[in-house]
């Protein structure tokens, strides 16, 4: 039996965790030096942006239809063998387009994605008017209604997913860091077959690094210093007596960045910020910028004047540097470490796909 251990129990480790758990004769074992879903996964507010992103082919664009199409079946599938809830958001999202945004270009779009077999509708202001009256601002032009696009709680999918993998045997080591390094026998076919931590040395045949920001510096201790850097995001959490507009009806509506998030009962998630190191690396949390996103979301729903604010948080997201995010495959000069790492602000909607890219890399090899 084959043994994989996987570095990191975000939403990325915790789907490659599920994943793996359905391969025959594949011993699983997790490690993180935090509970799950603590780290940028934490601070995620879940928004899967599929079929109305500006992906139109390659790589990026399989990734991100595979994952919301595999959505629609691991979170029912989830909820039936673990018996949690997972907010799961299926009313769409909602891109406003103002003053200088190409309607002609979105129209393009949707044109494209319905040879995709995906749907984008561009509507006018009246048709915006109408549906959702809760947007009122003299900027807007239009609106690109997504109906197959998604959003979900990270936190909740990422503690099923966990249940999930420890009934179908995956074992999960929490509290525990790796000492330094993937210090391990180096053997002539370039693999490595130990892992050093605070619990001992952990032996095994394939190694994933899905640590986010922790990446670089596992990398870096095999010589092949993967340079993951951290940008801050920070959202915040509103109350309203009522929802927004038709309350049968209510989409992320996003626009300029910022997101409107319904959580139910009349509360709203609003984000986010992107906030990169100053001279000295660091990443303090700058207020005027959550208020500048909390701004912008009050003047495309003015009723969120009237809001009261519950909550605000912010977390590091993995950007991987000079290079395209994520990073996916095989640590360079070793057979048997992958990367499963550096997805910036998409660690959520490309975790399933990262999940099946990790399955197929490992049952190809083994095969």
């Amino acid at each position: 039996m084959s043994h994989a251990v996987i570095i990191g129990c975000g939403v990325v480790g915790a789907a490659i965790a599920y994943e793996l758990s359905q391969v025959q004769d594949l011993k699983i074992t997790v490690i993180d030096f935090q509970p799950p879903a603590q780290a940028s996964t934490g601070a995620a507010l879940g928004v899967l942006m599929g079929a109305i992103s500006h992906k139109i082919k390659g790589n990026a664009w399989r990734m991100r239809s595979y994952s919301i199409q595999r959505y629609e079946t691991l979170i029912p599938e989830l909820e039936a063998i673990t018996n949690r809830k997972i907010p799961f958001n299926r009313q769409g999202i909602l891109s406003l387009c103002l003053q200088e945004d190409n309607l002609a270009d979105w129209q393009k779009l949707a044109e494209i994605r319905s040879s995709q077999n995906w749907k984008l509708e561009v509507w006018d202001v009246a048709k915006l008017k109408s549906v959702c009256p809760q947007v009122n601002n003299d900027n807007i032009t239009g609106a690109v209604y997504s109906p197959q696009d998604r959003q979900l709680d990270p936190t909740a999918l990422t503690l099923a997913l966990v249940d999930a993998s420890q009934r179908n045997g995956v074992t999960f080591k929490f509290g525990v860091t790796v000492n330094g390094t993937l210090t391990s026998a180096r053997t002539a076919a370039n693999s490595c077959n130990q892992l050093e931590t605070t619990e001992g040395k952990i032996t095994a045949d394939w190694f994933i690094i899905a640590a986010g920001l922790g990446s670089s510096l596992l990398t870096a201790q095999l010589n092949q210093m993967i340079d993951i850097r951290p940008v801050l995001g920070q959202a915040l959490q509103v109350s309203l007596k009522h929802p927004l507009g038709d309350r049968d009806f209510q989409p992320v509506i996003t626009g300029d960045d910022i997101h409107i998030v319904p959580v139910g009962n009349g509360d709203y998630w609003i984000g986010a910020t992107v906030e990169f190191p100053n001279d000295t690396h660091e990443i303090p949390p700058n207020e005027e910028l959550l208020k500048q996103v909390l701004t912008g979301a009050i003047a495309f729903c003015p009723e969120l004047t009237s809001a009261t604010i519950n909550r605000t948080w912010s977390g590091l997201r993995p950007r991987p540097e000079k290079r395209p995010a994520p990073i996916i495959g095989k640590l360079p000069g070793f057979n048997n470490i992958l990367l499963a790492t550096g997805h910036y602000r998409n660690g959520v909607l490309l975790a399933p796909a990262t999940a099946h890219a990790i399955r197929e890399m490992i049952i190809s090899n083994d095969s």
